[in-house]
């Protein structure tokens, strides 16, 4: 597409580029002991967690910044009664800390359980003070407490009232709870001799697609 998108000859694919070039993709947050997100980061205004989730303490001081602490503050709440995340700057490093009652002090990233640490990196996605048209998370359940899954739940629902969200994911539970908003439209794929199709779709629902013509776009 980068080839023939070009904004005077072809200016409906530079559009169509441009777009899909918005779209983001989390498919998988690393929280491993070493993961990125456990360590201190240089603090700069960060409108979009990146894919790896390297900036996490920078995108939720953003959040913080940009108004959307109530919001952050509420989904923290929801998962977690009684906790609050906030974001240690020193040296012009930030790091994510996490506190909750009974603890003389906050933990900090590195400290977290890999649950923990999956759903504020799911916030810092979902709650981007800079929305796209359209973001896709895959299998966002990953590492997750079942108990988190209606927080989860309710966190997508919620953003998708900005923007169109996709969620992959294998887990029944996750989908009931998305499914109690009327909003969200559900997709099964089952394999069928090999071939991957959406589950209930004959032959004549799926959108018309032949073989390209060699020289005719």
């Amino acid at each position: 597409m980068s080839e023939v998108a070009d904004p005077q000859r072809a200016p409906e694919l530079h559009r169509v580029r441009r777009m899909m070039r918005a779209w983001r993709f989390y498919d998988h947050f690393r929280t491993d002991d070493q993961a990125p997100a456990r360590q201190p980061q240089v603090g700069t205004r960060t409108e979009v967690l990146s894919d790896t989730g390297n900036d996490l303490a920078a995108a939720l001081q953003t959040i913080i910044e940009s108004g959307g602490d109530g919001r952050l503050a509420q989904a923290i709440d929801r998962a977690f009664p009684g906790r609050s995340v906030a974001v240690h700057v020193e040296a012009g490093m930030f790091l994510t800390t996490f506190s909750q009652p009974g603890m003389l002090r906050a933990l900090n990233a590195g400290e977290l359980s890999d649950g923990t640490l999956r759903y504020l990196l799911l916030c810092a996605a979902l709650l981007t003070v800079r929305p796209p048209e359209l973001m896709v998370l895959n299998e966002p359940e990953t590492s997750l407490h079942i108990d988190l899954l209606p927080a989860v739940a309710e966190l997508i629902v919620e953003a998708a009232e900005s923007y169109q969200i996709i969620v992959v994911t294998h887990s029944e539970k996750l989908i009931a709870h998305l499914e109690h908003s009327k909003k969200v439209h559900r997709h099964e794929l089952v394999k069928e001799l090999g071939e991957t199709k959406i589950q209930g779709q004959g032959l004549l629902d799926g959108l018309p697609w032949t073989w390209p013509v060699r020289g005719r776009m």
